[in-house]
């Protein structure tokens, strides 16, 4: 199963968090104006005036919390790559990139943050960090979407940065996928789990999507270790040895899926009827343990799914996340704090503009 002490591991890079200044200055909460296109313009009715308003506030909420080297992450969490990776693509979703958009600043100081922890190898994490795979792979796509979105950008300096670290990270995913065709809590192929490869898949589409090249033999070895931690009532288990079907890790084996380009399939609709049946918003309690993690994955199932299936599950998802959002404008998270659950949270909220490529469909 997905442990609390696993996703923790996903979250911590630093024992300690830094110490914060007095007053942290508020980032601007005004929208930017963003262009319309047929990739993101949402849908009627996907985005409401209730939705705008806890984005505007969940953003300023993030943006305060930002420490003065770039990073986020709070407690045993502090200096989080993985954090960081997720707060700063919180801040993309909504069009925000370096040199543009009123987050322009959390987004660049994040980036610089991420390519200062970038080792000589490929490895992506602090020099504390255990289990570094989970924040490398988070800190892999929130490259390749920085790259792909930016296209190079107009300082030519960072982006040649942004692209070496980028090729250098997907080597490492790739020379540390291990026979079964997953990955670990290492960049080590000696042993693998669906939490941490679904967090390799995502960053290698994204790399691809930038226009690196990625091996076909990695992608079809990740699809089958996938197909194999499926459990016959169509849940998905933690490893391929035997163990219980759970929905978070259900969502990231149909995300998996999708990810890696199967996109009909027998495994994806037993899937969904999983989700279904164990995960609809409205039905769980929020402070559950990987509540957030869990709907992360979910939501982009759902989504890249399309038809029936995102029309169920999107507004009952949007209606909960949206009443569970405290007066400062942040979310909580039992097991893995705010800044966590605020930069998880907005991504899904976001999930309808359309802007990370990742979410393109």
């Amino acid at each position: 199963m997905i442990h609390a002490a696993a996703i923790a591991m996903i979250l911590a890079g630093h024992a300690q968090r830094a110490p914060q200044p007095e007053a942290a200055p508020s980032a601007p909460e005004a929208s930017v104006v963003k262009p319309i296109s047929a990739v993101n313009n949402p849908a009627e009715g996907e985005i409401t005036p209730q939705l705008d308003r806890a984005v505007t506030r969940g953003l300023a909420a993030l943006a305060r919390t930002q420490q003065p080297n770039g990073a986020f992450g709070e407690g045993q969490f502090g200096r989080s790559v993985a954090v960081t990776s997720l707060a700063c693509l919180a801040f993309m979703a909504d069009g925000n990139m370096p040199g543009r958009g009123p987050y322009a600043e959390q987004v660049q100081r994040g980036l610089n943050y991420v390519l200062d922890q970038c080792n000589e190898s490929g490895l992506v994490a602090t020099d504390s960090a255990n289990s570094p795979m989970y924040g490398h792979g988070f800190a892999t796509l929130f490259l390749g979407e920085v790259y792909g979105m930016t296209q190079g950008g107009p300082d030519t300096a960072l982006a040649s940065r942004t692209h070496q670290a980028l090729v250098r990270a997907v080597r490492l995913i790739e020379q540390s996928q291990n026979e079964e065709g997953g990955w670990r809590y290492n960049p080590v192929p000696f042993d693998a789990d669906l939490s941490v490869t679904i967090c390799q898949i995502m960053a290698l589409r994204s790399a691809r999507n930038a226009g690196l090249e990625v091996s076909k033999d990695v992608i079809d070895k990740a699809v089958q270790y996938a197909r194999s931690c499926q459990n016959p009532d169509g849940g998905f288990r933690y490893q391929l040895v035997a163990g219980p079907s759970a929905w978070p890790r259900t969502a990231a084996g149909i995300a998996s899926l999708y990810y890696a380009g199967i996109y009909e399939d027998r495994a994806i609709d037993s899937g969904m009827k999983y989700l279904f049946a164990t995960a609809m918003p409205g039905r769980m309690d929020m402070q559950a343990i990987h509540y957030h993690y869990g709907h992360y994955y979910a939501v982009q199932a759902m989504f890249l799914a399309g038809g029936d299936s995102w029309a169920r599950w999107w507004p009952a998802l949007r209606g909960q996340l949206i009443s569970d959002q405290g007066e400062n404008g942040a979310w909580n998270d039992p097991s893995h704090g705010s800044e966590y659950a605020s930069a998880m949270s907005l991504i899904i909220l976001q999930m309808p503009k359309r802007y990370l490529p990742i979410f393109q469909k």
